[in-house]
């Protein structure tokens, strides 16, 4: 019979920047762009809008919609998510959809189409592709959240930069790009790839969004098209120091119960797992160092990113969409992200598979670090072998709740 270890609930405080009056900050940073100055009466306005969770999106894009309605002009959102939702228009939509990003809930019409123009060929011999109906508006206002990209390392990660390759090149852009990084590196497709875009697209700003550690928005800032490459980068920096994390440098098992694409793009972040450089251990210089990864459930269908974990189980496989999430690590180029997992019944099965992994270490003494995603790392809960190292992290205060792991008849474990 398998010895668990014992396990408590740790809380995390973090650096907590927020923008108090979302609605009331994009507006004035749309007001003092020179979108205001170029904005003419019945002007098509082409709004962004990605496939990540970002917490206020609903309330950016809606203001955003409404501050152009003023101005005369007629806005309109496409979807700028590369492959994901299947490759498909109507995928798109779900998508977005499942944000709580409609045409209703945005007051304006959502245009998803996956046709592209090619607006040029950069010198490496890449081609550039455009969202065709993106190409046909007189402006686009590109919004999306500045972050570590769980895939790409460099000055140019999540951001308004890759919102003009990935986003609004559609799954034949980001499919493009993504295999022109295999042989080149991205910083240098960015540097080629954006000033085609900015100068052949009718790229007008973009609506940069931080978040802090507890998913709320930090803050929001209008970037003019010619100031995208320094702003991406200085606001890079600021998201990163303000990013949750864990609080340990070494993990023997790490418990999720849910990943997706609404939560990271591998639906668990690798800046958080310590696995960007490698799939199934940290690289040089990456922390926290994870033996096993364990994954309960996948949420929204596409489960990209569940080949990053040793173990599973088959609910986890049962809610995961296989076709779209193949869709979409083909066209990133991280097939591995995509396999299956040694899948487990329960969770108390994979657990036991799981402690097989931790070499000597008895199992009852296992570093466990439990947590729901890989956004939401306030609460966490570790094992009590993880006490003593905890008690010496700023921010970390581990209860008083010391108790076994609690399953039920069927060998699960709760949620929330």
């Amino acid at each position: 019979m398998v010895s668990y270890p014992e396990v408590l609930t740790v809380q995390q405080t973090f650096n907590r920047p927020q923008v108090e009056d979302v609605a009331a900050t994009v507006r004035e940073e749309l007001s003092q762009s020179s979108l205001v100055n170029v904005v003419r009466q019945g002007d098509r306005v082409a709004i962004t809008a990605g496939s990540r969770g970002i917490t206020d999106i609903k309330t950016i894009l809606r203001t955003a919609v409404a501050f152009f309605k003023e101005c005369g002009a007629v806005p309109f959102v496409v979807p700028s998510m590369g492959s994901h939702g299947g490759a498909t228009a109507a995928g798109q939509l779900k998508v977005l959809a499942g944000l709580g990003l409609t045409e209703e809930s945005l007051d304006c019409p959502i245009d998803s189409n996956m046709q592209t123009v090619l607006l040029e060929t950069t010198a490496d011999g890449i081609p550039v592709y455009f969202d065709q109906v993106a190409s046909q508006a007189d402006h686009v206002l590109v919004c999306g959240r500045v972050k570590l990209h769980t895939g790409f390392a460099g000055v140019y990660q999540s951001g308004l930069m890759k919102m003009l390759l990935n986003g609004l090149g559609n799954h034949q852009g980001a499919q493009t790009y993504h295999h022109a990084a295999v042989a080149i590196p991205f910083d240098q497709i960015v540097q080629t790839v954006c000033p085609i875009v900015l100068s052949k697209a009718p790229i007008r700003a973009g609506l940069a969004i931080v978040e802090n550690a507890y998913g709320e928005t930090a803050g929001i800032y209008a970037v003019e098209s010619c100031d995208f490459d320094r702003r991406q980068q200085e606001l890079l920096c600021e998201s990163r120091r303000l990013m949750a994390r864990l609080p340990l440098d070494q993990i023997d098992i790490l418990l999720i119960d849910e990943i997706g694409k609404s939560i990271s793009g591998t639906g668990m972040d690798t800046n958080i797992v310590g696995r960007k450089l490698q799939d199934h251990a940290a690289g040089p210089g990456e922390t926290p160092a994870v033996r096993t990864i364990a994954i309960r459930s996948v949420c929204g269908g596409n489960g990209n990113g569940i080949g990053l974990a040793e173990f599973c189980t088959s609910r986890a496989i049962a809610q995961t969409n296989w076709e779209a999430t193949r869709i979409n690590g083909l066209t990133a180029m991280h097939v591995a992200a995509t396999m299956v997992p040694v899948e487990c019944p329960t969770d108390r099965e994979m657990l036991d598979r799981s402690l097989q992994t931790i070499g000597l270490r008895k199992p009852e003494d296992a570093k466990l670090v439990w947590i729901k995603n890989t956004k939401e790392l306030e609460t966490i809960v570790c094992s009590t072998a993880c006490l003593e190292e905890l008690q010496n992290c700023a921010g970390v205060t581990p209860q008083a709740d010391q108790r076994p792991l609690p399953f039920d008849g069927e060998g699960n474990l709760p949620y929330g």
